[in-house]
């Protein structure tokens, strides 16, 4: 709680929210399969709110899009809370991806599992290969830290779950599956390509509101990804 009520904290989250809000608004990919379905452009930075306040942007995550959907008049069931949870995965991904925690095992647990679920459905058995997309953010796990390799492995977390849940929820065919292979190469790519610069913006926005209110330190920066404008002269 404290790292969400620090000066820096309540920035991020009056930014997050910010953009949170336009960003649930703006669809960009139509949902394959599903009729006025789309992903919107908060798919292109959600997940880094967890990079920035760990657990606190895990709730985040969920909260911006729970609010989203009271605020537009939807009535939530229970699938739809359920369905707040690939995000959620995909920030906590990022979240620990990027403190090299190699010790959590649920981050290599979600696609596990996703996988598994995937390959138990008599559709997906049929299309097994899609899921062998899940493998990215097990392998992304033990690969050095790079910022867009982490943001590849928390966009495909969020692809994980929310596939599986879409397999189990609406009915599909295996041609379904596959005809989205290519489809899925191309979003996930400019999804993570969203995260990381989402970032990066971030991160010097935070940067920048410290060197000029001089706020204390309880939401995490990392400095490698702060832009150097005026280099110190030799």
């Amino acid at each position: 709680m404290e790292r969400i009520f620090s000066p820096r904290g309540i920035a991020f989250l009056a930014l997050f929210a910010l953009l949170a809000f336009v960003g649930l608004q703006l669809n960009v990919f139509a949902l394959q399969g599903m009729t006025g379905k789309s992903f919107t452009l908060f798919e292109f930075f959600g997940p880094m709110a967890g990079g920035f306040l760990g657990i606190a942007g895990v709730a985040a995550v969920g909260i911006a899009k729970l609010a989203a959907g009271l605020l537009g008049g939807t009535q939530l069931s229970i699938v739809d809370v359920i369905k707040l949870s690939p995000m959620m995965l995909g920030a906590y991904y990022f979240w620990k991806n990027g403190a090299r925690q190699l010790s959590d095992k649920l981050s290599i647990l979600v696609p596990i599992l996703a996988m598994a679920a995937f390959w138990l459905n008599p559709v997906g058995q049929q299309a097994w290969f899609y899921a062998l997309y899940w493998t990215i953010p097990i392998i992304v796990k033990f690969l050095p830290d790079r910022l867009f390799l982490r943001s590849l492995g928390a966009t495909f977390t969020a692809h994980a779950v929310g596939s599986v849940l879409f397999l189990y929820t609406i009915p599909t065919v295996p041609m379904l599956w596959v005809g989205l292979i290519p489809v899925v190469a191309i979003e996930r790519t400019m999804f993570a390509l969203g995260i990381t610069a989402s970032y990066l913006v971030f991160t010097n926005v935070l940067n920048a509101v410290d060197g000029v209110l001089d706020i204390n330190r309880n939401v995490n920066v990392e400095k490698q990804y702060v832009l150097e404008l005026h280099p110190e002269k030799e």
